[in-house]
């Protein structure tokens, strides 16, 4: 079995962070949403891994290398434009070569693994496998209907979905799909989809099964959920002390990075500062996560995600579910006239005390 890694959207709704990174190396507890993905296959068995990548595929090469850090070999297979997902499948088709594949979507969360999913195709071997989970709001997904254990349809983003079981975003093909992402047509929106796919394979009465999760799952495409992911990943951390404590108050489970220092603040966990971080007089609240070399002195912040070499200088109000890009600088002037001065990016989203 081989997988394949779709890693090619823009993040639009993650913008203004996306601009100047792909959303699916956005870190959560301190590590991109995409390696999860790539802990997921390889823990499942799967080493053969193919990566759909697009306008940021230069990031993630950088950032993926050839796999062996996961102990797998990569292959980057380039989507010139985002046609859809089943377009990213119909030019995958040299690299998976008629063999079975899990296809992940890279900006995905699966909490558990699919291990077990993985082992559900080898015993039944079914022309297709995707996983559900019950969602709130389906019309946010593509959602399956089912009948006697089996998927008989599907819709992409319904206005009056018929269940409230939604795509995770991972399924595992055989060797037909390669037929109905040829045979399908765009839809109405230009692109190729997984759901006409599947659909297509419904309808010429071969066999797609669900497999159904109770554990936790997350889309990571917009901001609220990728806190969201945060505070899930962070709910399992363990503690662990790399770094220097001093005069600190340290409660709860709190991981520091080697080369951080903690200096008169209050610590209250779950959160993890990375490696050679500064917090000083500051308060650093519940799922947190403190990317490296971030600088915090003289500030509260909670509940957000700080990335890479940010600074955080005596903001007088509390920071609260927050996602603060790379080298940022937020600080409070002690300039007259005593004034908002910004400089914001398109699509920031800003609320002023």
């Amino acid at each position: 079995m081989k997988a394949l890694v779709l890693s090619g959207g823009t993040g639009t709704r993650m913008r203004p962070i996306t601009y100047t990174m792909a959303k699916q190396l956005l870190p959560v507890a301190n590590k991109p949403v995409l390696f999860y993905a790539l802990e997921a296959i390889t823990s499942a068995g799967v080493n053969d891994i193919g990566i759909v990548v697009g306008d940021t595929e230069h990031e993630i090469r950088q950032a993926v290398g050839d796999g062996s850090r996961w102990g797998a070999k990569v292959t980057y297979i380039r989507q010139d434009k985002p046609l859809g997902l089943a377009h990213a499948v119909k030019i995958s088709h040299e690299f998976i070569n008629d063999e079975p594949f899990v296809m992940y979507l890279g900006d995905n969360l699966v909490l558990d693994g699919i291990t077990g999913f993985v082992k559900t195709f080898e015993a039944n071997k079914p022309n297709a496998l995707i996983l559900l989970a019950a969602v709130q709001e389906p019309q946010r997904f593509g959602v399956a209907e089912l009948k006697d254990g089996k998927v008989v349809g599907l819709e992409e983003k319904p206005k009056n979905p018929k269940s409230n079981l939604a795509l995770v975003g991972v399924y595992i093909f055989d060797k037909a799909i390669f037929t109905a992402v040829n045979a399908i047509a765009p839809s109405a929106r230009g692109e190729l989809e997984i759901t006409d796919a599947i659909q297509y394979l419904i309808d010429q009465g071969l066999v797609v099964e669900p497999h159904i999760i109770t554990g936790w799952w997350k889309d990571t495409g917009r901001p609220e959920d990728i806190l969201e992911a945060n505070r899930m990943i962070l709910e399992r951390l363990e503690a662990k002390c790399e770094g220097e404590v001093i005069g600190s108050e340290i409660q709860g489970r709190v991981a520091i990075e080697s080369g951080a220092r903690v200096v008169d603040s209050v610590i209250r966990g779950p959160v993890i500062i990375g490696k050679g971080s500064v917090i000083e007089h500051s308060y650093i609240g519940p799922f947190t996560s403190v990317h490296d070399y971030v600088e915090i002195r003289h500030a509260e912040i909670e509940h957000s995600i700080v990335m890479e070499r940010a600074r955080i200088i005596e903001t007088g109000a509390k920071i609260d579910a927050s996602l603060i890009g790379k080298e940022v600088l937020i600080s409070r002037s002690k300039k007259l006239p005593t004034a908002y001065r910004l400089i914001v990016g398109d699509n920031s989203k800003i609320e002023l005390l």
